[in-house]
């Protein structure tokens, strides 16, 4: 297991009926900004109840954050912040919401161009360069990205989806009601299961380190989200099911199976540029490219996929080649089974629009993906051809 460090401060308050603490968590002469995207947090009512416990505390609101939040939409929220002085955001949403959030609470007080902060990627922007950062809290309306309990942003800007990292950007507090997700659409859903799923496996399945701890909450939570996953699709007031997927989506991205590990998001950086060519919801680019990923990498990902099908499909018989083709094909599977398809010729792209895709990834320099690094653009255009 390698050396690590964990902090992670944010208060989790999980349950039916728990936006009182709200209340008790800002101070009672914060000025408030609420943050929300599109219209279903105003609709469903939620956006009233937030400001009604906020009591006589000044509010004001910023809705119109996109599904894959853009740098200049959260720069208008950040002038509001400035002109109003604002001492506190509370994020009504999913991890697009909260990812906004988090950039408004570091560019509202940042001295120069706030673009100079999408230039960071996965080093951690510190207080070195952001002096002042207004806190906030969320109420979580779509379990996926674990943004809700963890420190990381992705940002929309020009062509490219940035990563945008500060341990000043932790949420304080986040309320998980499970109730307040019953109103999602399958698809939304659906997507929440894959990327949940896919950020355990990016930190699980790389090569063995000894980290039996890790592995272990990875393959509970791998197996959790199997049991539940077409459950809390198909019947969005399970309780039950709904609760172990708000749970198991917080708990796969908020740093505890991650730690000492190695770590491969070659999917998520490929997955990103289909969304921002094509504009493919971000789960589904996961479900197309992350079986590719495993066909392309079995030889260096040989030893945990083993692993992966031994624990957590209990494929047991047949050769180690077998073991794995078996785990590759339950994986895609399991997508499936929830609605989504995995073959990038389902959602109408062409095979000549994959040059094009690996040049973004040029572009962005991402040309040395994967726990090794070893992923060159040559790769990564044989996992798009792979996953066509």
């Amino acid at each position: 297991m390698y050396n690590f460090n964990f902090y992670n401060p944010t208060r989790i308050f999980f349950g039916k009926d728990r936006l009182d603490e709200i209340d008790k968590n800002i101070p009672s002469g914060a000025r408030v900004l609420i943050t929300y995207g599109g219209g279903s947090a105003v609709r469903s009512g939620l956006i009233a109840k937030v400001k009604t416990v906020l009591g006589d505390r000044k509010v004001f609101e910023f809705g119109g954050i996109e599904p894959n939040p853009r740098f200049e939409t959260l720069m208008k929220a950040a002038e509001i912040v400035r002109n109003e002085g604002i001492d506190f955001i509370m994020a009504i949403g999913g991890g697009s919401v909260i990812d906004g959030t988090k950039f408004i609470c570091l560019a509202s007080h940042y001295q120069g161009d706030a673009r100079n902060l999408l230039k960071f990627g996965f080093a951690r922007v510190t207080s070195k360069v952001v002096e002042k950062v207004v806190p906030f809290g969320a109420v979580l309306t779509l379990p996926a990205t674990g943004s809700e309990m963890n420190d990381g942003a992705v940002i929309s800007y020009d062509h490219g989806k940035f990563p945008v990292m500060s341990e000043m950007t932790f949420p304080k507090f986040s309320i998980l009601d499970p109730v307040i997700t019953y109103t999602l659409p399958e698809i939304q859903v659906a997507n929440g299961v894959i990327d949940a799923f896919v950020h355990i496996t990016e930190q699980y399945i790389t090569f063995p380190v000894e980290a039996r701890v890790q592995d272990r909450f990875a393959e509970g939570l791998l197996q959790t989200l199997i049991e539940i996953g077409e459950t809390t699709v198909a019947e969005p007031e399970n309780y039950d099911a709904r609760a172990n997927l708000v749970w198991s989506a917080t708990m796969a991205l908020n740093g505890m199976i991650g730690t000492g590990v190695p770590q491969d998001w070659t999917t998520h950086m490929i997955g990103h540029e289909l969304t921002a060519m094509f504009g493919i919801d971000h789960g589904q680019t996961l479900a197309i490219v992350y079986p590719a990923v495993l066909e392309v990498r079995r030889e260096q990902k040989r030893a945990k996929l083993i692993q992966y099908a031994e624990r957590v499909w209990k494929i047991e018989s047949g050769s180690e080649d077998e073991k794995i083709s078996s785990a590759i094909l339950k994986t895609r599977e399991f997508f499936e089974s929830l609605g989504v398809k995995t073959r990038l010729s389902e959602y109408g792209v062409t095979a000549d629009k994959i040059p094009a895709l690996v040049e973004q990834l040029k572009a962005h320099g991402l040309t040395a993906l994967s726990e090794t690094r070893d992923i060159t653009p040559e790769v990564s255009q044989k996992i798009l051809e792979t996953a066509f």
